[in-house]
């Protein structure tokens, strides 16, 4: 709470009332529940309850006044921490920022216990129909559940059959889309059961919005979710603790990776529970038992949080074409070797066409009525249910009852021909018209089509418990999709209590001593190389930000440099990919080069220029989501984004240089931010060894090549040369302090070779990555293999031996040195990418 806000209700009476947000809604709807309005249009007691603790603004006498600021607020929140849904269409993939309303949706106490019943039954149900479904098949020979729509169905797994899972259980997470009908009462559409998505998401929006309301969160005992998560994660380590034999288990949350739809909950909710995000060439089967490639050799995994879907899982068995899952899954599942959350298989209970069976299953198997009613359906595949329903269509969807396009059921308007050249496949639904839940935004409060995800999680016990609260979607406009790739936006969910409310913490109980080596954070193959190019990206385009700005100075100052040092630029703008090949250098046309630099400044497809490279490097970052802090992420981020901005030009214009020069100290400025983070605020383990790594060679590779550069071209012969090599080394300030006006080779050559304390020389270089080098996973030999191919000590160059060279001789040296240095990096870093990054062989054996 910030000094400007009141911490009590309103003494106004017309805030008290809540009369100043009737006077901020649009008429209400007919025909639909108002989640706001009771009949003759009056509050619902719990937005009184609510309108009565919002904050008072100092110097508002409306809180509405402040509302537009808090709905900005939101969105730089979710700028700031990188929420964003990957949205798909003919163009490709595009990342969105993840849209989330002001407002909460408040449920009411009575309202919430009609809804856990409910889904706690629904979730039993699942359950105890897979459990028939894979053994005995009772629904089948009772004729409960229509053949075709097990059989024919694509996620009916045949080679699961009478496969009992690890741990027994096959659900550990259901997710069930509900929606209030016109009359007040809950109604379910549909139900999720392969990797139910949206609970990171449902995590982030209670953290920002609770931080918008904090008195009235608090005052109207909205309750936690944290132990829901703690619950999930908890039943999975207790089953996985029996296949790992009574040791302490290793559990991984499997992603499609980097292009899925909801990747960024994927990354937080791995970081939130504390284990490894994965994908699926992060894993492989041997000998029937599921490994984690790792930078230390293979490590047993026994549990995995599934948000892949079931057909992608296993190449071998399942898509052959699925280049997402982990060959030989199947074959692990079979085995119980592995806890599966969720367990294979259950994609068949998606179908709409289950919904219209639900009823007398829950009758058959739990003894009892549905809690809670399904939409009303009618699966096209029964005569009598076709017949009742084909002559009245109107108001009513038509789906499919099994997948098609890549999703689990698509909406058509086909008529009864098509249905009736295969009833099978069409399942008629009818159209309801969801509640409406208030939406913030310009001043207005508008009612929009609301449905709520909620979630039921077992507890290994044979019991089921409601995560207290949700992901509630909203349409954009009027009975519109609700859909985040249509355009639908996202509410939190307060559940109210009348009780105590949840204080639990996702703190798990006191570790022993025993403990703590076993939960090391292991560093996944893929992590470990994308961490080590994270590095060399950074330092990469730290040198070609160094590089771009030395010639445009150079260019702007219009002095009169010596040809060899414009030539030596020339060579290194171009094999740094600031300038195309072929490109007149400096020497023959300065004009030439610098409009061909200045284009290539932000050419995202250019190779290796610098828009390149920061787009390779935020691409990099975002497969590391999970072990990068929101800070440097959003500095990595809005390098790209700012940088890009600030340069671009309408038409085909070039960026002038007074707009370009400023660019780049800015984004010289951040990438030593990012550096700061990269050095001082990871932990120390092998990851950030291999990121060290990275880029160290990178810089040695970077320094050796602009030595070249200028000793080939004979730019060193002049003053300017050597000032320009000092600016490239960032070493001009040490260089003149310790040297005053001597401007020799030998002196260039103990500052910028020799000086192993210097973090820009070749030996301090050497000297650091020598250090790290040892410190990487592996025996001896491993690391005496790395260590030989870097000088054994300094620079692979004493003082001693240019005692009596002239600059001929000891520019010779210094080439002939730069070369052999430069070779060693490059073939340190193709035998770091065997040993680490791919399982060699001889590598791979389980640890």
């Amino acid at each position: 709470m910030t000094p400007s806000q009141s911490p009590l209700p309103f003494d106004a009476d017309t805030a008290a009332d809540g009369d100043w947000l009737l006077g901020h809604l649009h008429p209400a709807e007919p025909g639909v529940w108002d989640e706001l309005r009771a009949t003759g249009g009056a509050l619902r007691p719990a937005w009184r309850r609510f309108a009565q603790w919002l904050p008072l603004p100092a110097g508002a006498a409306d809180p509405a006044d402040d509302f537009d600021r808090r709905v900005a607020e939101v969105a730089g929140q979710l700028r700031h921490d990188g929420v964003t849904h990957n949205v798909f269409s003919e163009a490709g993939v595009a990342a969105r920022p993840w849209s989330l309303a002001l407002l909460p949706l408040l449920i009411e106490p009575a309202d919430w216990a009609v809804i856990e019943r409910g889904v706690v039954q629904r979730a039993a149900l699942l359950e105890a129909m897979l459990a028939d479904c894979y053994a005995g098949q009772r629904l089948l020979q009772q004729g409960l559940l229509p053949p075709a729509l097990l059989l024919r169905h694509p996620g009916y797994l045949r080679p699961l059959q009478g496969v009992r899972p690890a741990g027994g259980q096959r659900l550990h997470i259901v997710a069930f889309d509900i929606a209030r009908a016109p009359d007040g009462q809950w109604r379910v559409l549909a139900q999720r059961t392969q990797g139910p998505s949206g609970l990171g998401y449902v995590l982030h929006n209670r953290l920002t919005i609770a931080r918008q309301f904090p008195d009235a969160f608090r005052e109207l005992r909205v309750q936690h979710i944290a132990s829901s998560y703690r619950r999930l994660l908890d039943t999975v380590d207790d089953m996985a603790t029996d296949v790992a034999g009574g040791h302490t288990p290793r559990i991984v949350l499997l992603t499609s990776g980097l292009y899925s739809e909801t990747y960024f909950e994927h990354a937080y909710l791995a970081r939130y529970l504390g284990v490894p995000l994965v994908e699926g060439g992060d894993l492989t089967v041997r000998g029937g038992r599921l490994f984690l490639k790792t930078v230390e050799g293979l490590e047993p995994v026994h549990g995995v949080l599934r948000r892949l879907d079931d057909d992608w899982c296993d190449p071998l068995e399942l898509r052959p074409d699925s280049a997402l899952g982990v060959p030989g899954l199947l074959q692990a599942a079979r085995a119980g070797t592995v806890v599966m959350a969720n367990a294979l298989g259950s994609a068949f209970l998606e179908s709409p066409a289950v919904q219209g069976f639900l009823p007398a299953i829950s009758q058959a198997l739990l003894g009892e009525p549905l809690a809670m009613p399904s939409v009303p359906s009618w699966w096209c595949g029964e005569a009598a249910a076709w017949a009742d329903v084909r002559t009245r269509l109107d108001g009513m969807v038509l789906r499919t009852t099994f997948p098609q396009g890549g999703r689990r059921s698509q909406i058509h308007r086909p008529g009864p021909p098509e249905v009736e050249s295969d009833p099978d496949a069409w399942t008629v639904q009818q159209w309801l018209r969801y509640a409406r839940a208030p939406i913030w935004g310009q001043g207005w409060c508008a009612a929009r089509p609301a449905l709520v995800r909620v979630y039921a999680i077992a507890d290994g016990g044979g019991r089921w418990h409601v995560l207290p609260g949700g992901m509630t979607r909203v349409a954009s406009g009027e009975d519109g999709s609700v859909s985040m790739q249509r355009g639908g936006t996202s509410l939190d969910t307060w559940v109210l209590t009348d009780g105590a409310v949840d204080t639990f913490s996702m703190l798990p109980p006191r570790l022993s001593v025993d403990d703590i080596g076993r939960r090391r954070r292991p560093v996944s193959s893929r992590t470990g190389e994308n961490l080590f190019w994270l590095g060399r990206y950074t330092e990469r385009t730290e040198q070609q930000v160094r590089l771009a700005r030395s010639i445009l100075l150079l260019i702007d100052a219009d002095s009169d440099a010596a040809e060899a040092v414009l030539q030596a630029l020339s060579d290194l703008a171009v094999s740094a990919g600031l300038a195309p090949w072929g490109v007149p250098t400096l020497v023959r046309s300065p004009t030439v080069f610098e409009r061909a630099l200045l284009r290539s400044l932000v050419d995202a497809q250019g190779a290796c220029s610098i828009a390149y490279n920061l787009a390779a490097l935020e691409r990099t970052s975002q497969s590391l989501r999970e072990r990068l802090s929101s800070e440097q992420w959003g500095l990595i981020r809005g390098m790209d984004e700012s940088f890009v901005a600030a340069l671009q030009q309408p038409g085909q214009e070039l960026p002038p240089l007074p707009l370009v020069l400023p660019a780049l100290d800015r984004l010289a400025l951040q990438l030593a931010a990012v550096t700061g983070a990269q050095t001082d605020r990871m932990t120390r383990d092998h990851g950030w060894r291999l990121l060290t790594v990275g880029r160290l060679l990178e810089r040695l590779l970077g320094l050796t090549g602009i030595f070249q550069a200028f000793l080939e071209a004979g730019a060193l012969r002049s003053a300017a040369g050597i000032e320009g090599l000092l600016e490239l080394f960032d070493s001009a300030i040490t260089f003149r302090a310790r040297y005053q006006r001597h401007e020799d080779l030998l002196a260039l050559t103990d500052l910028l070779v020799l000086d192993d304390n210097n973090p820009r020389a070749y030996a301090g270089v050497l000297r650091r990555l020598r250090t790290e080098l040892k410190k990487l996973p592996g025996e001896e030999a491993r690391h005496a293999e790395l260590l030989a191919h870097l000088p054994a000590e300094g620079a692979g160059l004493v003082l001693e031996a240019l005692r009596d060279a002239d600059e001929e001789r000891i520019a010779a040296a210094l080439l002939a040195l730069s070369q052999r240095l430069q070779a060693a990096a490059l073939g340190l870093a193709e035998v770091i990418g065997s040993h680490y990054f791919t399982l060699a062989h001889g590598a791979d054996q389980p640890v």
